[in-house]
């Protein structure tokens, strides 16, 4: 088998899409795991809280 440039072009075009689609899937089940509310509702609420003082 003779491995040319298109078929290399081919192949990570059509494995780059399935990684992308693969690594989207697994962070939006990540984000919205239930164990993991608390983490992010902690993170939301502690941006909020700093930004009501004075910079400094």
């Amino acid at each position: 088998m003779i491995v040319d440039h298109q078929f290399l072009v081919g192949f990570a075009k059509s494995f780059g899409l399935f990684y992308l689609l693969a690594m989207a899937i697994v962070a939006l089940g990540y984000a919205c795991w239930p164990a993991n509310k608390n983490r992010f509702d902690k993170a939301a609420r502690d941006i909020i809280d700093d930004e009501d003082t004075p910079w400094r």
